[in-house]
């Protein structure tokens, strides 16, 4: 099949799907999470196939961490996926509801967008999170993973699609495209997809929204910054910078920057670089920072970089507003945290910086769609309408106005002898 006809049937796809209700929905994810235990030998058998023409390719270090789906990523997306059974139906929701006039009554209801297509990195277990996520708020998806994962993507999307078939679900809700020019041609099919979700570099993502008529969501780049002010507890301090910047670099909400307070450089930077260093943490910092550690010099594209590796920046600034400055100018809007024992600057420092998650006293890398309770997420939006942030159930809905009548015209509000609008809030 061509990319229009896959198309085609997903978007027919997705208007059943809209339909199914919330039993066989969760029954067909607990059939996806059986399916993929029961199968996960030859998943990792696949992935494996991945992993070596991979190391062969001379794929970073990052890359094929990302890339490797074993045992331990398999027992993740699982619980995924029984997390997501046990939230709420996202669709069919009333958002608000008026009266209009008595037995004129306005709803305001969630519904899906329709077909997403899902353009990602390396990453298997993205593929699972993405295509459930999707099912639960019953969305029609095509998936076009990176070539490195071809094997594991492959295995996966036939494990989820006949799972959830055999519960119930229509046929071609889930598609899995297998070119760089089957992206080229499904960003031409706005007749049929409602919305694309690139996920890669800012170049990557600069093409596709160049590219399409089709709406995009997503974010560029995840250039990440701890701010350390100088009334922060200094091993706290340690700790979250290490945390935020080595749980995982390899992924989009690790710190990239580290801002320092002049009040707290000297007693902070020696600490934080024995720490960083520990984890093999090369070090980059500003004239000022070098003054007190020993780090390579940085330059001005450190600041607006996204290593994605074991590179850290640092930045020594004079005061909260120079932070902010600093993070407004070069961050990408993704997550931005605050390390200080005065809520008034942190709830300043939280209003000002034009990001979609700032943090206070705690890890970047809790900006994660599972860990707030999303049931995973499709991607990290840094866009300013719609959805932004983890892009979880929620940002996969959109919705529709619902009027309910008993034979009112608009002339009835017209002309000489008018009705009158109530406009009254329906508890």
């Amino acid at each position: 099949m061509n990319i229009k006809e896959i198309a085609v049937i997903a978007k027919s796809a997705s208007i059943r799907l809209a339909a199914v209700k919330t039993d066989v929905k969760n029954r067909a994810l607990n059939e996806i999470a059986r399916a993929i235990r029961q199968r996960s030998d030859d998943i990792i058998s696949a992935n494996q196939q991945d992993l070596s023409a991979a190391e062969k390719e001379h794929l970073p270090m990052p890359l094929l961490k990302r890339l490797k789906f074993d045992e331990g990523k398999i027992t993740q997306v699982i619980a995924g996926i029984e997390s997501l059974i046990t939230l709420d139906d996202p669709v069919g929701q009333t958002l608000s509801a008026i009266e209009l006039d008595a037995g004129l009554e306005l709803y305001k209801v969630s519904c899906p967008i329709g077909v997403i297509g899902v353009v990602f990195e390396s990453r298997p277990d993205a593929l699972v999170q993405i295509s459930t996520l999707c099912l639960k708020s019953g969305n029609a998806v095509l998936l076009k993973g990176g070539s490195e994962a071809a094997q594991t993507n492959r295995i996966l999307t036939e494990i989820i699609a006949e799972a959830s078939e055999t519960a119930g679900l229509p046929r071609g809700w889930i598609q899995l495209l297998q070119t760089r020019q089957d992206v080229a041609e499904m960003l031409a099919q706005d007749d049929y997809i409602d919305l694309v979700i690139p996920r890669g570099s800012n170049e990557f993502v600069r093409y596709i929204m160049n590219n399409t008529n089709i709406p995009v969501l997503g974010h560029a780049d995840g250039i990440c910054h701890v701010y350390v002010n100088a009334d922060a507890d200094v091993n706290m301090a340690v700790d979250i910078t290490v945390d935020s910047k080595c749980q995982y670099v390899a992924v989009c909400n690790a710190a990239e920057t580290l801002l320092v307070d002049s009040g707290i450089a000297e007693s902070f930077l020696p600490k934080v670089k024995i720490a960083l260093e520990e984890k093999n943490v090369e070090l980059r910092g500003c004239e000022k920072t070098a003054a007190i550690i020993d780090v390579k010099p940085a330059t001005e594209e450190d600041w607006s970089t996204e290593y994605l590796d074991y590179i850290l920046s640092i930045k020594i600034v004079d005061g909260l507003d120079e932070a902010i400055e600093h993070i407004n100018r070069y961050g990408s809007g993704h997550t931005d945290a605050i390390l200080t024992s005065d809520k008034d600057k942190a709830e300043r420092f939280m209003a000002l910086v034009d990001s979609g998650n700032v943090f206070w006293n705690c890890s970047t890398r809790f900006s994660d769609g599972f860990r707030y309770g999303l049931g995973a997420e499709v991607g990290i939006s840094t866009n300013k309408i719609h959805a932004r942030g983890p892009v979880g159930l929620e940002g996969l809905l959109i919705y529709k106005w619902k009027l309910l009548g008993a034979g009112q015209t608009v002339a009835d509000y017209s002309g000489p002898d008018v009705k009158t609008f109530t406009h009254r809030k329906i508890k």
